[in-house]
């Protein structure tokens, strides 16, 4: 996919990363005990693997990678969404809303309360590491939902090309500002506004906030 390149920082990039890394170590040593209790409940709660099998997401420059997330759904779920047909009226529901579903029948029980508190979003540490995502940056948004969004919205594709010349996050911008529950077109706009005013202290604020986030259920998607 196409991207506007951006003048590149190299002070800000190399912090960034030292703040990625350093972040990732203290909060996987922090989540560990979380992270087990996690694993052992979704295996527990329904049939299929500890991680989701979720397509691919689109990252810096519009390339592709695989997001780790944990499974809070149940086995197969974006699969069956998009080629069973019984599912073909919550596909369609699903695209209308901008890629968001409020009452997703597919969710387990154990993966409601994850995704209240974003703890299925932990996994995506070991995506930080391996340099494909950032701690704090815009979404990372499915191939066929930036299509699709797109075409509902074309006046998005400036923002588009802008946010998707930096890494996606785990946190950002929106989630922090209790703006979780918004149409792509105001989604991507914020997106947009945080690439474009990036910076270590604006960062760290994002960083700080999402504690609360997490725990007040306020940034589940």
């Amino acid at each position: 996919m196409e991207y506007t390149k951006i003048k590149t920082n190299y002070y800000y990039e190399f912090l960034k990363r030292v703040i990625d890394i350093s972040f990732t170590l203290i909060f996987i040593l922090i989540f560990l005990p979380i992270v087990i209790s996690v694993a052992i409940a979704i295996k527990l709660d329904s049939p299929g693997p500890i991680f989701a099998d979720t397509p691919e997401r689109v990252g810096k420059g519009g390339k592709r990678f695989k997001m780790y997330k944990f499974r809070s759904m149940i086995q197969n779920a974006h699969k069956m969404l998009r080629e069973d047909p019984k599912y073909a009226q919550l596909y369609h529901d699903y695209k209308k809303s901008s890629y968001k579903l409020k009452d997703d029948p597919r969710i387990t029980p154990v993966g409601s309360f994850i995704r209240r508190h974003s703890l299925d979003e932990v996994p995506q540490f070991f995506n930080v590491l391996k340099g494909e995502m950032s701690i704090v940056g815009p979404r990372a948004y499915y191939p066929d939902e930036l299509e699709d969004q797109q075409k509902k919205y074309p006046y998005t594709r400036k923002s588009v090309k802008i946010v998707l010349s930096v890494k996606p996050g785990i946190t950002g911008l929106w989630q922090v500002s209790g703006r979780s529950d918004i149409n792509f077109d105001k989604r991507i706009k914020l997106d947009a506004q945080y690439v474009k005013k990036r910076s270590i202290l604006h960062d760290m604020w994002i960083i700080m906030k999402s504690p609360w986030v997490m725990i007040s259920g306020r940034g589940a998607l």
